[in-house]
C-alpha cells in the first residue's frame, strides 16, 4: 500500500480547518451573509414561545377568539420567515462552496502533474483519488452545514437560556444542569472520534487502490483465476473498514446517547417544577408554556452537536489528508549550478569537481548532443550507505548520433533514460544538452526538446490521434499525425471503425501490446524532437513489423540525437555506436561489431547468455 504520514500527535481540528481559509476568502461575503441570516432564522424561531405566552396569559384566559387568531396568524407569519430564512440561507451557499470544492480538486489535480515520480512511485493512485473525491466531498458538507450550525447553534442556545433564565431563573438553572457533563463529554468524543474518523479515510483510500488495481489488471485475474483471491482481498479490507465505521458509529451513539438524555430529564424536571409553581400560584401558565417551548426549541441545537461534531472532525481529518499532499514539494523548475544533491556527493563520488566546475574522469568538456558527466544516481528511499544505481556515468552522444545502450536486466538502463527528461533528479554530477545544463532549463523547455518513448506505453481514454498528437505542440495536425504513423508503421488506426478518432479506451486495452508500443514510438516521433529517448521501443513487435519500423525510424533518428535502450541485435543495429552499462558504469563504447569482438560480456548479452539481475 502507500507511505501515508502518520497524523500528528499533537493535531488540532481548528488548525486544520483554519488552512481552508484561503479557498473560502473568495465567496466569504456569501458565507457570513448566509450564517447572518441563518442566526437570524434561528433567533425567530424563539420568539414563537413568546407569543405563545402572550396567548395563553392574554386571548386564552381572557375567552378573547379574535386574540387567538391573531396569534395563530403571528406564529404562522414567524414560521413562515423561519422557513424562508433558511430556504435563504441554502441558496446562498449552494454555488459559492460548490466553486470552493472545484478549484480544490483543481488545484489537487495540477499539484500532482507537478510532483516528482518519486512520490507518485510511494503513492497508491487510490490513496489519492480518495483525497480529491471523498475527501473533498465531507470539506464541502462541512463548510455547507456544520460551519454553520455550529455558530448558529450556539448564538441560539445562548440565546434561548436568557429567554429562559428572564422567565424564571429557578427553571432556568435546572435546565443548565446536564451542561457541565455534556460538555467533558463533548471533548473525550472529539479526541476519540479524530482517531477513528481518520482510519477510516486512510481505509477508504486503500479499498479504493484494490478495486482500481482489479478493474485495470482484469486480464491478469482471470487469465490466472485469481477472483477468488482479490475477492477475498476485498472482502477483508472492506471488512476492515466495517469494523472501523462501526467503531464511529458506536462513538457517536454514545454522544447522542449523553446529549440526548440529560437535557430530556431536565426538561422533565423543570416540567414537574414548573407545574408546581403554577399551581402555588407562582409562575403563570403562559409564563411555563413559554419556558417549556423555548426548551423544547432548543432540543434540535442540542441534540445536533454531536453528529456536527463528527461531521466537523471527518473534515478536519479530509482537510489533513488533503493538505499531505499539496504540502509535498513539486519538480524544482531549474536548480542553479548543478543538481540538487551534487554539494553533497561530491566527495564519495571520486572528486567530480573541479574549482571550475564538475567535470568528468576524463576531463570531457560540454559541447553539442547529450552528455553525462560524473552522474551519480540513488533513489530517495534508498537506504543510506547502500551502492547507487548509477555511479559515476560519462557518456557523449555526439549531435545527429544515435547510441544504442546495453545492459542485463537490473543495470540501470531505464533509470539513465528517465533522468534525461528530468522524471529523476541526479544524485550527483550533470548532464547537458546542446552545453546547457539540463537543470537550468525550465522542465517545460527541456521536455520541449527531448521525446520519451517508454517499453511499457501508456495510452489515454481519448481517440488514437489524441493520444499520438500529446507528443507534438498544439499547432501539429493531420499531416504530422499521418508523418508520426507511418514511421511507427500503425497503420492499423486507418483500419479500425473511426479510424485515427477511434476511442483506445482506459489504458489502450482495447488495442494489443505491439498496436500500444507502436503507437506510443508515433507519440515520440511526432513533435520531430531533437533529442529522442526510446526504451526498447520495439520489443513487443513481430520480426516483419519491427524490420518495417527500423527502416522507417532510421530516417527518423538520421535528424536527430538517440538514446536508444535495446535488448536486440536488430535495435541495436539502429545505432551509430554502442555503450555497455554493467554495475551502474558505462564499462564499454564502441561500434556493435568492435564490442562483440572485443567485450565479452556484450557479446554473452547479444547472444542471449547473458547474466541475469533483479530488476529495480
Amino acid at each position: 500500500m502507500s507511505t501515508i504520514p502518520e497524523p500528528a500527535e499533537d493535531r488540532s481540528a481548528v488548525r486544520a480547518l483554519l488552512r481552508l481559509w484561503p479557498y473560502v476568502r473568495p465567496v466569504r461575503s456569501r458565507l457570513f451573509t448566509a450564517a447572518f441570516v441563518a442566526v437570524i432564522a434561528s433567533c425567530t424561531g424563539l420568539v414563537i414561545p413568546l407569543v405563545l405566552k402572550w396567548m395563553v396569559d392574554g386571548p386564552v384566559a381572557d375567552g378573547d377568539t379574535a386574540g387567538v387568531w391573531l396569534g395563530a396568524l403571528y406564529l404562522l407569519l414567524l414560521g413562515l420567515a423561519e422557513a424562508g430564512l433558511f430556504g435563504l440561507r441554502r441558496w446562498l451557499v449552494a454555488r459559492p462552496l460548490s466553486r470552493v470544492e472545484a478549484e480544490m480538486r483543481a488545484g489537487l489535480y495540477r499539484h500532482l502533474q507537478r510532483l516528482p515520480v518519486a512520490f507518485h512511485d510511494r503513492w497508491a493512485s487510490g490513496q489519492l483519488l480518495s483525497r480529491g473525491t471523498t475527501d473533498l466531498m465531507l470539506v464541502r458538507m462541512f463548510l455547507a452545514f456544520p460551519l454553520t450550525f455550529l455558530l448558529v447553534n450556539s448564538v441560539t442556545i445562548v440565546v434561548g437560556v436568557i429567554i429562559m433564565l428572564l422567565q424564571d431563573w429557578t427553571l432556568g438553572l435546572v435546565i443548565l444542569g446536564p451542561a457541565v457533563p455534556v460538555m467533558v463529554m463533548c471533548v473525550v468524543f472529539e479526541r476519540r472520534y479524530a482517531v477513528v474518523a481518520r482510519r477510516a479515510q486512510d481505509q477508504v483510500g486503500d479499498l479504493t487502490t484494490v478495486v482500481e488495481e482489479s478493474v485495470l489488471g482484469i486480464r491478469i485475474i482471470k487469465g490466472f483465476g485469481r477472483h477468488r483471491s482479490q475477492a477475498r482481498a476485498f472482502r477483508e479490507l472492506s471488512a476492515t473498514l466495517r469494523g472501523t465505521e462501526l467503531r464511529k458509529a458506536r462513538l457517536l451513539a454514545t454522544i447522542w446517547a449523553v446529549i440526548v438524555t440529560l437535557p430530556e430529564v431536565a426538561i422533565g424536571a423543570a416540567l414537574v417544577l414548573g407545574a408546581v409553581q403554577v399551581a402555588d400560584g407562582e409562575l403563570s401558565a403562559g409564563t411555563l408554556v413559554a419556558f417549556l417551548s423555548t426548551a423544547l426549541a432548543l432540543r434540535w441545537p442540542v441534540d445536533s452537536i454531536g453528529f456536527l461534531l463528527a461531521m466537523s472532525q471527518e473534515a478536519a481529518t479530509a482537510t489533513e489528508r488533503y493538505f499531505e499532499v499539496m504540502d509535498e514539494p513539486p519538480e524544482k523548475e531549474t536548480v542553479s549550478g548543478t543538481s540538487p544533491a551534487a554539494d553533497d556527493a561530491g566527495e564519495e563520488d571520486g572528486g567530480l569537481r573541479s574549482e571550475g566546475g564538475l567535470r568528468s574522469e576524463g576531463g570531457l568538456r560540454s559541447e553539442g548532443g547529450l552528455r553525462f558527466e560524473g552522474v551519480v544516481f540513488r533513489y530517495p528511499d534508498a537506504r543510506p550507505g547502500s551502492p547507487p544505481v548509477l555511479d559515476r556515468i560519462d557518456l557523449h552522444i555526439r549531435p545527429g548520433e544515435s547510441m544504442a545502450l546495453v545492459g542485463a536486466t537490473g543495470s540501470g538502463k531505464t533509470t539513465l533514460t528517465a533522468l534525461v527528461p528530468r522524471l529523476h533528479e541526479t544524485t550527483a554530477g550533470r548532464i547537458t544538452l546542446d552545453g546547457t545544463d539540463i537543470t537550468a532549463m525550465p522542465r517545460a523547455e527541456l521536455r520541449a526538446k527531448v521525446a520519451v518513448a517508454f517499453e511499457e506505453p501508456t495510452l489515454f481514454s481519448a481517440s488514437i490521434g489524441e493520444n499520438v498528437l500529446m507528443g507534438a505542440d498544439d499547432t501539429a495536425g493531420a499531416e504530422e499525425l499521418e508523418r508520426a504513423l507511418e514511421v511507427a508503421q500503425a497503420g492499423f488506426a486507418h483500419r479500425l471503425p473511426e479510424g485515427t478518432g477511434t476511442q483506445v479506451g482506459e489504458q489502450g486495452l482495447s488495442l494489443s501490446g505491439g498496436q500500444r508500443q507502436r503507437l506510443a514510438l508515433a507519440r515520440a516521433v511526432v513533435g520531430r524532437p531533437r533529442f529522442l529517448v526510446l526504451d526498447d521501443p520495439l520489443s513487443a513487435l513481430d520480426v516483419h513489423t519491427e524490420a518495417a519500423v527500423e527502416a522507417a525510424l532510421r530516417e527518423v533518428l538520421a535528424g536527430t540525437t538517440a538514446l536508444i535502450v535495446a535488448h536486440r541485435p536488430s535495435t541495436v543495429l539502429l545505432a551509430d555506436r554502442v555503450a555497455l552499462l554493467s554495475g551502474g558504469r558505462i564499462t564499454a563504447v564502441g561500434t556493435h561489431q568492435e564490442l562483440l569482438r572485443g567485450n565479452a560480456e556484450y557479446a554473452h548479452l547479444m547472444s542471449g547468455t547473458g547474466r541475469q539481475e533483479d530488476d529495480r
